[in-house]
């Protein structure tokens, strides 16, 4: 990642910075239960072919994470801070892991985005971008999938050159975009992307019909993915960028009559306070950028956001957390630590935040109402199929980026298993895709 020190200082940051020093921090301390009341995952080595029109290259995925081409199938080790986490890449088809947005339909079924892949656009280019539509039984563990929307490009909507140009589909891959949230709105798929970032609009089949720049304060916003910018041609140049790298958007919300996107960043502007992430309002009917704002601010520096779904007119719910994973029973007690996770690198912060985003605080930080701890979540009625942890069933991933309302009581919450690159139940066991289902009554009801 460029560092802050290479960044020429841009006028929108140091206003944002302006702004911000006039406001006066206001976190919540309410803490409110949440109790288990379902709970069923996806198995870590989960593929699926790609569609019988995509290009050869993309029937075999992950032949490029470690910078060099290597096509063979379970040659590579995955390993998460250096420990093996028993599942080997490339595999043969794509896999079903990286959920990173989930959405609930009236139906009662469940819409599940996966990301771009390995992680950036250098080592993701065999890694297909889809979603996924899920009938779940909570009951018996059992997923049904409905139906997939691989994301293609045929009319040409994407400014740039993408990594399947010359085919006839088009098929988008992690290489183009790194999709980490979405919704459905005005008869369209509304994608949010962390690369440029962008917010992409599609199909319900996932045919590409827009992209838009991100607009803030009348100026683009630029990550150093942004297709417009290159490395500098000189070691001593510098490229002018207002969002770090990974920290495009990552949650968006929509307003319950479908009529307003909200988009919130990962991170902080670059030269801000590193404190306050930006929320921005999109108008779908019009297709552009209202030009109206939220912040919201982080408990504490370092942390980052994984979700952001809209409870109704008023309340939202978002996921904040640290990037620790792990759980006490098999922290390491010694210096090895291929077989056990480090008691620096346990999670401390894995929580979900209810605000209220209206506009009343438009233009300033949202208000934090209460949260509840996914590290300590109650299961009276042994429901966790997974073991529990220090007494409680505890989500001890090092991503959660899935949370969205089910009813008046109870939310759904899944984990992004970055796999094979994320172990974090068991030191040596790939992640599988968990979703769970939470009793959180009181955070519901609280104002």
């Amino acid at each position: 990642m460029t560092t802050s020190s290479s960044i020429k200082v841009n006028p929108l940051a140091t206003l944002l910075l302006s702004l911000l020093t006039t406001t006066t921090l206001s976190f919540a301390t309410e803490k409110y239960p949440a109790t288990l009341t379902g709970h069923a995952y996806i198995p870590a080595e989960t593929m699926i072919s790609a569609p019988i029109n995509a290009p050869d290259d993309l029937k075999i995925s992950g032949k490029f994470t470690q910078g060099v081409r290597n096509e063979q199938i379970g040659a590579i080790e995955g390993k998460s801070m250096g420990r093996p986490t028993g599942v080997s890449l490339p595999f043969k088809g794509q896999p079903i892991q990286g959920h990173s947005g989930i959405k609930k339909m009236p139906d009662g079924s469940f819409w599940l985005l996966t990301d771009n892949g390995a992680g950036s656009a250098q080592n993701s280019p065999d890694f297909m971008l889809y979603l996924n539509q899920y009938d779940i039984d909570f009951e018996n563990n059992e997923f049904r999938r409905l139906k997939t929307i691989f994301l293609h490009d045929p009319d040409k909507r994407v400014p740039f050159r993408i990594q399947n140009e010359a085919t006839q589909e088009r098929y988008l891959t992690g290489a183009d975009f790194d999709p980490e949230s979405f919704q459905f709105a005005g008869g369209y798929l509304w994608i949010g992307d962390e690369f440029g970032p962008y917010l992409i609009q599609a199909t319900p089949d996932g045919r590409i019909v827009n992209l838009f720049e991100t607009q803030f304060q009348g100026e683009k916003l630029h990550s150093p993915d942004h297709y417009s910018l290159t490395t500098p041609g000189k070691p001593d140049q510098t490229i002018d960028f207002e969002i770090f790298r990974s920290k495009g958007f990552e949650g968006m919300a929509v307003s319950r009559d479908g009529s307003k996107l909200y988009p919130l960043l990962e991170g902080a502007l670059a030269d801000s306070d590193g404190n306050n992430l930006l929320i921005l309002e999109f108008d779908v009917p019009k297709e552009e950028w209202t030009g109206h704002y939220w912040y919201y601010p982080l408990e504490q520096p370092g942390l980052s956001i994984g979700d952001f779904n809209m409870i109704d007119d008023q309340y939202a719910l978002i996921i904040e957390r640290d990037n620790g994973e792990g759980v006490i029973e098999f922290s390491c007690q010694g210096e090895e630590t291929h077989n056990c996770f480090p008691k620096e690198n346990l999670p401390q912060f894995k929580r979900i935040y209810k605000i209220a985003l209206n506009g009343e605080n438009q233009g300033q930080q949202v208000d934090k109402i209460g949260y509840i701890d996914l590290l300590e979540i109650e299961d009276p009625h042994n429901i966790a199929r997974k073991p529990l942890s220090n007494g409680h069933f505890v989500f001890p991933f090092f991503t959660i980026e899935n949370v969205d309302i089910i009813n008046d009581e109870e939310i759904i919450v899944g984990n992004d298993n970055n796999l094979p690159f994320s172990s974090s139940r068991l030191p040596n066991v790939a992640d599988d895709n968990e979703l769970i289902i939470l009793n959180v009554k009181e955070l519901l009801e609280a104002r």
